[in-house]
Protein backbone atom coordinates (compact mmCIF):
# COMPACT_ATOMS: atom_id res chain seq x y z
CA UNK A 1 0.00 0.00 0.00
CA UNK A 2 1.27 3.73 -0.77
CA UNK A 3 2.13 5.57 1.87
CA UNK A 4 1.28 9.54 1.56
CA UNK A 5 5.45 9.95 1.27
CA UNK A 6 5.88 7.73 -1.60
CA UNK A 7 2.97 9.65 -3.22
CA UNK A 8 4.46 12.22 -3.18
CA UNK A 9 7.74 11.68 -4.59
CA UNK A 10 5.71 9.61 -7.33
CA UNK A 11 3.79 12.46 -8.28
CA UNK A 12 6.51 14.75 -8.23
CA UNK A 13 8.75 12.65 -10.85
CA UNK A 14 5.42 12.17 -12.74
CA UNK A 15 4.92 16.16 -12.73
CA UNK A 16 8.63 17.19 -13.51
CA UNK A 17 8.58 14.61 -16.31
CA UNK A 18 5.06 16.05 -17.92
CA UNK A 19 6.62 19.73 -18.23
CA UNK A 20 3.68 21.29 -16.39
CA UNK A 21 4.08 24.99 -15.25
CA UNK A 22 4.64 26.05 -11.30
CA UNK A 23 4.05 29.40 -10.73
CA UNK A 24 0.61 29.30 -9.50
CA UNK A 25 1.20 28.64 -5.40
CA UNK A 26 4.10 26.48 -5.72
CA UNK A 27 7.46 27.16 -8.13
CA UNK A 28 8.53 23.56 -8.25
CA UNK A 29 7.14 19.56 -8.44
CA UNK A 30 7.78 18.41 -4.95
CA UNK A 31 5.71 21.12 -3.48
CA UNK A 32 3.19 20.52 -5.83
CA UNK A 33 2.85 17.05 -5.47
CA UNK A 34 3.00 17.45 -1.78
CA UNK A 35 -0.31 19.85 -1.63
CA UNK A 36 -2.08 17.37 -4.38
CA UNK A 37 -1.57 14.21 -2.06
CA UNK A 38 -2.55 15.89 1.32
CA UNK A 39 -5.71 17.64 0.11
CA UNK A 40 -6.71 14.58 -2.07
CA UNK A 41 -5.84 12.46 1.34
CA UNK A 42 -7.61 15.52 3.43
CA UNK A 43 -4.47 15.88 5.46
CA UNK A 44 -3.64 19.43 7.22
CA UNK A 45 -0.46 20.46 6.05
CA UNK A 46 0.48 21.77 9.98
CA UNK A 47 0.93 17.85 9.94
CA UNK A 48 3.67 18.30 7.56
CA UNK A 49 6.83 15.30 7.58
CA UNK A 50 4.85 13.46 9.96
CA UNK A 51 1.98 12.41 7.85
CA UNK A 52 4.55 10.43 5.04
CA UNK A 53 4.04 7.16 6.62
CA UNK A 54 0.57 7.14 6.43
CA UNK A 55 -1.12 4.77 3.98
CA UNK A 56 -3.27 5.93 1.37
CA UNK A 57 -6.71 4.21 1.02
CA UNK A 58 -7.84 2.97 -2.32
CA UNK A 59 -10.38 5.78 -2.47
CA UNK A 60 -7.24 8.61 -1.49
CA UNK A 61 -4.74 6.33 -4.05
CA UNK A 62 -7.76 7.25 -6.58
CA UNK A 63 -8.64 10.53 -5.79
CA UNK A 64 -4.74 11.44 -6.23
CA UNK A 65 -4.37 9.88 -9.40
CA UNK A 66 -7.78 11.77 -10.91
CA UNK A 67 -6.30 15.08 -9.74
CA UNK A 68 -2.59 14.67 -11.56
CA UNK A 69 -4.30 13.10 -14.35
CA UNK A 70 -6.18 16.42 -14.49
CA UNK A 71 -3.63 18.45 -13.84
CA UNK A 72 -0.84 17.05 -16.86
CA UNK A 73 -3.74 16.56 -19.52
CA UNK A 74 -5.49 19.78 -18.56
CA UNK A 75 -2.70 21.83 -17.44
CA UNK A 76 -5.35 23.36 -15.29
CA UNK A 77 -3.51 25.64 -12.04
CA UNK A 78 -3.57 22.94 -9.05
CA UNK A 79 -5.47 25.80 -6.94
CA UNK A 80 -8.35 25.66 -9.28
CA UNK A 81 -8.71 21.59 -8.98
CA UNK A 82 -8.36 21.90 -5.07
CA UNK A 83 -10.27 25.06 -4.62
CA UNK A 84 -7.95 26.43 -2.35
CA UNK A 85 -5.14 28.61 -2.26
CA UNK A 86 -2.08 29.94 0.73
CA UNK A 87 -1.76 32.81 0.88
CA UNK A 88 0.72 35.10 3.87
CA UNK A 89 -0.37 32.24 6.17
CA UNK A 90 -4.07 32.39 5.20
CA UNK A 91 -6.19 29.76 3.39
CA UNK A 92 -8.31 30.86 0.84
CA UNK A 93 -10.96 29.84 -1.48
CA UNK A 94 -9.88 30.63 -5.38
CA UNK A 95 -12.11 29.33 -8.42
CA UNK A 96 -11.60 30.18 -12.16
CA UNK A 97 -13.48 33.73 -11.39
CA UNK A 98 -10.02 35.11 -9.68
CA UNK A 99 -6.25 34.76 -10.50
CA UNK A 100 -4.54 32.18 -8.39
CA UNK A 101 -2.83 34.18 -5.31
CA UNK A 102 1.01 34.52 -6.06
CA UNK A 103 1.74 37.95 -5.22
CA UNK A 104 5.28 39.23 -3.94
CA UNK A 105 3.09 41.45 -1.56
CA UNK A 106 2.24 39.01 0.62
CA UNK A 107 5.73 39.33 2.32
CA UNK A 108 5.35 43.17 2.65
CA UNK A 109 2.39 43.06 4.01
CA UNK A 110 3.70 40.27 6.86
CA UNK A 111 6.01 42.71 7.43
CA UNK A 112 3.30 45.29 8.15
CA UNK A 113 4.50 47.41 5.10
CA UNK A 114 7.86 48.57 7.57
CA UNK A 115 9.63 50.53 6.93
CA UNK A 116 7.55 52.72 4.84
CA UNK A 117 4.85 53.32 7.12
CA UNK A 118 4.45 53.15 11.07
CA UNK A 119 1.92 49.94 11.50
CA UNK A 120 -0.04 51.76 14.29
CA UNK A 121 -1.25 54.69 12.38
CA UNK A 122 -3.03 52.07 9.79
CA UNK A 123 -6.25 52.84 9.87
CA UNK A 124 -7.82 52.72 6.44
CA UNK A 125 -6.61 50.24 3.79
CA UNK A 126 -7.64 50.14 -0.26
CA UNK A 127 -7.05 46.84 -2.02
CA UNK A 128 -7.27 47.57 -5.94
CA UNK A 129 -8.67 44.61 -8.13
CA UNK A 130 -8.99 42.34 -5.08
CA UNK A 131 -10.15 39.12 -6.85
CA UNK A 132 -9.90 36.47 -4.41
CA UNK A 133 -9.68 38.85 -1.70
CA UNK A 134 -6.10 37.57 -0.58
CA UNK A 135 -4.02 40.85 0.01
CA UNK A 136 -7.23 42.13 1.68
CA UNK A 137 -7.28 39.54 3.96
CA UNK A 138 -3.98 39.22 4.70
CA UNK A 139 -4.03 43.03 5.43
CA UNK A 140 -6.94 42.84 7.65
CA UNK A 141 -5.03 39.95 9.91
CA UNK A 142 -1.94 41.77 9.73
CA UNK A 143 -3.36 45.27 10.54
CA UNK A 144 -6.24 44.63 13.49
CA UNK A 145 -7.01 48.18 14.17
CA UNK A 146 -7.58 48.61 10.34
CA UNK A 147 -10.75 49.20 8.15
CA UNK A 148 -10.22 47.57 4.83
CA UNK A 149 -12.16 48.50 1.20
CA UNK A 150 -11.48 45.62 -0.96
CA UNK A 151 -12.78 46.49 -4.46
CA UNK A 152 -13.14 44.81 -8.14
CA UNK A 153 -15.02 45.22 -11.08
CA UNK A 154 -15.69 41.77 -11.51
CA UNK A 155 -18.97 40.02 -9.88
CA UNK A 156 -17.56 36.66 -10.39
CA UNK A 157 -14.50 38.04 -8.34
CA UNK A 158 -16.43 40.39 -5.66
CA UNK A 159 -18.66 36.52 -4.50
CA UNK A 160 -14.81 34.94 -3.89
CA UNK A 161 -13.49 37.40 -1.96
CA UNK A 162 -17.02 37.90 0.11
CA UNK A 163 -16.58 34.16 0.39
CA UNK A 164 -13.11 34.30 1.65
CA UNK A 165 -13.88 37.13 4.37
CA UNK A 166 -16.67 34.83 5.82
CA UNK A 167 -14.59 32.12 5.80
CA UNK A 168 -11.74 34.24 7.65
CA UNK A 169 -14.23 35.97 9.73
CA UNK A 170 -13.57 39.04 8.56
CA UNK A 171 -16.55 40.69 7.19
CA UNK A 172 -17.06 43.03 9.96
CA UNK A 173 -13.96 44.71 8.62
CA UNK A 174 -13.45 44.04 5.21
CA UNK A 175 -15.99 45.94 2.79
CA UNK A 176 -16.38 44.23 -0.36
CA UNK A 177 -17.49 46.94 -3.35
CA UNK A 178 -17.86 46.29 -7.33
CA UNK A 179 -16.02 49.59 -8.57
CA UNK A 180 -13.85 50.41 -11.72
CA UNK A 181 -11.04 51.42 -9.97
CA UNK A 182 -11.92 54.80 -7.58
CA UNK A 183 -15.23 54.80 -8.63
CA UNK A 184 -17.02 53.43 -5.81
CA UNK A 185 -14.46 55.12 -3.03
CA UNK A 186 -14.64 58.51 -4.20
CA UNK A 187 -13.83 60.63 -1.33
CA UNK A 188 -12.26 58.37 0.81
CA UNK A 189 -8.80 58.17 1.83
CA UNK A 190 -6.77 55.71 2.79
CA UNK A 191 -3.36 55.05 4.85
CA UNK A 192 -2.34 52.16 2.12
CA UNK A 193 -3.49 51.81 -1.31
CA UNK A 194 -2.28 48.34 -2.47
CA UNK A 195 -2.96 46.56 -5.75
CA UNK A 196 -2.17 43.67 -7.98
CA UNK A 197 -3.83 44.88 -11.13
CA UNK A 198 -3.36 43.52 -14.68
CA UNK A 199 0.43 44.28 -15.61
CA UNK A 200 1.00 41.74 -18.81
CA UNK A 201 1.83 42.90 -21.73
CA UNK A 202 0.27 42.09 -25.35
CA UNK A 203 3.53 40.22 -26.78
CA UNK A 204 3.81 38.36 -23.12
CA UNK A 205 0.83 37.36 -22.93
CA UNK A 206 1.09 35.38 -25.95
CA UNK A 207 3.97 33.63 -24.96
CA UNK A 208 2.49 32.76 -20.91
CA UNK A 209 2.15 28.96 -20.85
CA UNK A 210 -1.26 27.17 -20.71
CA UNK A 211 -1.76 27.11 -17.19
CA UNK A 212 -2.45 30.86 -17.24
CA UNK A 213 -5.17 30.59 -20.11
CA UNK A 214 -7.66 29.13 -17.54
CA UNK A 215 -7.08 32.62 -15.48
CA UNK A 216 -9.42 35.55 -15.83
CA UNK A 217 -7.66 37.29 -19.13
CA UNK A 218 -9.40 40.59 -17.26
CA UNK A 219 -7.07 39.98 -14.51
CA UNK A 220 -4.44 39.47 -16.50
CA UNK A 221 -4.20 41.69 -19.96
CA UNK A 222 -3.19 45.39 -19.43
CA UNK A 223 -2.68 46.83 -23.03
CA UNK A 224 0.12 46.84 -24.89
CA UNK A 225 3.09 47.37 -22.49
CA UNK A 226 1.27 46.20 -19.77
CA UNK A 227 0.78 49.64 -17.87
CA UNK A 228 -2.73 50.03 -18.77
CA UNK A 229 -4.54 49.49 -15.00
CA UNK A 230 -1.04 51.09 -13.75
CA UNK A 231 -1.44 54.66 -14.92
CA UNK A 232 -5.17 54.59 -13.90
CA UNK A 233 -3.75 53.86 -10.24
CA UNK A 234 -1.10 56.43 -10.54
CA UNK A 235 -3.57 58.89 -11.77
CA UNK A 236 -6.05 58.50 -9.35
CA UNK A 237 -3.97 57.62 -5.99
CA UNK A 238 -3.00 60.99 -4.71
CA UNK A 239 -6.71 62.09 -4.39
CA UNK A 240 -7.24 58.88 -2.35
CA UNK A 241 -3.76 58.70 0.46
CA UNK A 242 -3.95 60.33 3.90
CA UNK A 243 -0.31 62.41 4.49
CA UNK A 244 1.82 60.05 4.42
CA UNK A 245 0.15 57.29 3.05
CA UNK A 246 1.84 54.95 0.70
CA UNK A 247 0.83 53.33 -2.22
CA UNK A 248 2.10 49.55 -3.41
CA UNK A 249 2.16 48.14 -6.49
CA UNK A 250 2.88 45.17 -8.07
CA UNK A 251 4.17 45.63 -11.81
CA UNK A 252 5.62 42.03 -12.57
CA UNK A 253 7.58 42.13 -15.73
CA UNK A 254 6.02 45.68 -16.78
CA UNK A 255 9.04 47.03 -14.37
CA UNK A 256 11.07 48.48 -17.33
CA UNK A 257 8.32 50.30 -19.15
CA UNK A 258 7.12 51.65 -16.00
CA UNK A 259 10.42 53.47 -15.57
CA UNK A 260 10.29 54.32 -19.31
CA UNK A 261 7.36 55.82 -18.57
CA UNK A 262 7.76 57.66 -14.96
CA UNK A 263 11.45 58.62 -15.36
CA UNK A 264 10.74 61.19 -12.08
CA UNK A 265 8.96 59.45 -9.82
CA UNK A 266 10.58 58.02 -6.91
CA UNK A 267 9.60 54.67 -6.76
CA UNK A 268 10.75 52.06 -4.14
CA UNK A 269 12.12 48.47 -5.37
CA UNK A 270 11.54 46.53 -1.77
CA UNK A 271 13.46 43.37 -1.47
CA UNK A 272 11.68 40.70 -0.23
CA UNK A 273 12.89 37.89 1.76
CA UNK A 274 10.45 35.15 0.48
CA UNK A 275 11.24 35.86 -3.33
CA UNK A 276 9.99 37.83 -6.11
CA UNK A 277 10.02 41.24 -7.32
CA UNK A 278 8.21 43.96 -9.53
CA UNK A 279 6.64 45.60 -6.65
CA UNK A 280 6.66 49.30 -6.31
CA UNK A 281 6.31 51.21 -2.82
CA UNK A 282 5.41 55.42 -3.38
CA UNK A 283 4.97 57.89 -1.01
CA UNK A 284 2.17 59.68 -1.03
CA UNK A 285 4.69 63.10 -1.23
CA UNK A 286 6.26 61.89 -4.09
CA UNK A 287 3.25 60.62 -6.01
CA UNK A 288 1.44 64.22 -5.80
CA UNK A 289 4.71 65.94 -6.44
CA UNK A 290 5.39 64.08 -9.66
CA UNK A 291 1.88 63.27 -10.67
CA UNK A 292 1.70 64.46 -14.41
CA UNK A 293 5.05 63.21 -15.42
CA UNK A 294 4.82 60.02 -17.54
CA UNK A 295 1.18 60.82 -18.11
Amino acid sequence: METVGAAIARCARVLGRAGVHFGHGTDNARDEAAELVFFAAGIAHKAGARAYLRPLSLRHRRRVDELLQRRMTERVPLAYLTRRAFFAGLELYVDERVLVPRSPIAGLVQRRFHPWIGARRVRRILDLGTGSGAIAMACARSFPRAAVDAVDISAGALAVCRRNARKLGLTARVAVLRSDYFDAVRGRRYDIIVSNPPYVGRAEIRRLPREYRHEPKLGLAAGADGLDAVRVILAGAHRHLSDGGILVVEVGNSERALLRSFPHLRFIWPHIDMGGGGVFVLRAQDLGANLEIGQ
